[in-house]
């Protein structure tokens, strides 16, 4: 990838950082921009006490210069309000093993795994007793700065027109109504604290959050991105690791907690024969269109021009009031599972991390097709290509 990153940091650590490597230089990026994006997805209905204390913010640390992109590795750092309350449990430093913070570290440690988190098989892989070390980096919390790596990669979309959106279509039993242009409907989904097209879905949804948490369970659901205004070509058919479709959904399935990823119709299309699955194409007015999309926006691994449809599953967060039963590493009995504090549901906010993620990809795709050192030279080999390949 030309558009790379590394994360770093701890649910309750002192903060999350990224690295992110190849943006062109000349690129403006928006601090406020970046800060509304992760606010986004602190929103939903169903989220937990998380959520209260933290308003995630984000601080540029290099690379950016007077708003402008240099071309250098960016850096980019979110402070953990909570840290003020961990500072001994999480200290990356030596600390003194005196009475109270010896207190203080025991009440933190974990030896109850959770079914369907990584707890047991992280504790086992990286050999720990305290399974705190697995949990602490493998919450979603994580994806907070997936979101600010995901609103650098759109300040450059943003320069192409290219835009994305998000929405939730299922929670539990309830199915969100189908509408032709999700677009139309941006500000509602931005509005609504389920990211759903409607006050009827919303209510539907809602109901089944409600009756998850009287219980003291958690529920899951569905979601799609779709990115409009993508340019035909992105993405190859030459190899593997080259597929468009292949990288959005590597990308969108390494989010904590998603179980499936499609593109286009998905698993729809093994219901269906050839002349109903297939996308005609047809010329007016001396331009290529189509009256479908049933293919997601990409066809061979390569995008076709039309927009660019991911839709994705998230199960169940693992975390419950009502644990299940499990066992205790250290001794070997069955327990009931550790409690931390945690959403009854968080699939508004998925939503969001994928549509980060997903713009990661684009603009690495964008990166690869038209260079990547600067954006006006990249802008130039963009404008050049659109006009030769209006021409054929």
């Amino acid at each position: 990838m030309l558009f790379r990153f590394l994360t770093s940091g701890e649910s309750h650590g002192k903060c999350l950082t990224a690295i992110v490597e190849g943006m062109p230089s000349g690129v403006a990026i928006d601090i406020n921009y970046i800060n509304n994006e992760l606010a986004r997805r602190q929103t939903g209905y169903g989220r937990g006490g998380r959520m209260k204390i933290e308003k995630d913010t984000a601080v540029i640390l290099s690379g950016v210069r007077h708003g402008i992109s240099t071309g250098a590795p960016i850096c980019i750092q979110i402070e953990n309000r909570d840290w003020e309350n961990w500072k001994i449990p999480m200290s990356a430093g030596a600390v003194e093993l005196n009475e109270e913070n010896l207190k203080l570290i025991e009440e933190k440690k974990i030896k109850n795994v959770r079914p369907g988190h990584a707890d047991y098989a992280g504790a086992l892989k990286y050999n720990h007793t305290d399974v705190r070390n697995i949990l602490e980096r493998s919450s979603a919390r994580e994806t907070a700065i997936r979101v600010a790596v995901g609103a650098i990669a759109k300040c450059l979309l943003k320069q192409f027109d290219i835009e994305g959106i998000s929405y939730v279509t299922q929670i539990g039993n309830a199915l969100a109504d189908e509408v032709d242009n999700p677009f139309d409907f941006f500000d509602d989904i931005e509005n609504s604290e389920l990211r759903v097209l409607s006050q009827n879905d919303f209510e539907k949804m809602k109901s089944e959050i409600d009756n998850a948490k009287a219980n003291g369970d958690t529920i899951g659901g569905s979601f799609k991105v779709i990115y409009k205004n993508v340019p035909v070509g992105l993405g190859s058919h030459v190899h593997w690791d080259r597929k468009l479709d292949g990288m959005l959904a590597q990308a969108v399935m390494s989010i904590q907690a998603v179980k499936s990823v499609e593109i286009g119709l998905g698993s729809k299309a093994a219901q269906l024969t050839g002349s109903k699955t297939h996308d005609e194409i047809f010329v007016n007015n001396g331009k290529y269109e189509r009256k479908t999309n049933n293919a997601g926006g990409i066809e061979g691994g390569i995008s076709n021009g039309e927009d660019i449809i991911v839709s994705a599953s998230m199960k169940a967060i693992p975390t419950m009031i009502k644990p299940l039963n499990s066992v205790a590493l250290d001794t070997r009995e069955n327990v009931s599972a550790h409690f931390e504090r945690s959403d009854v549901c968080a699939v508004p906010a998925c939503s969001v991390v994928a549509e980060a993620m997903c713009a990661i990809i684009l603009a690495d795709a964008m990166m690869e097709k038209f260079s990547h050192d600067s954006f006006d030279e990249m802008k130039i080999n963009y404008e050049n290509y659109i006009k030769r390949i209006s021409e054929r």
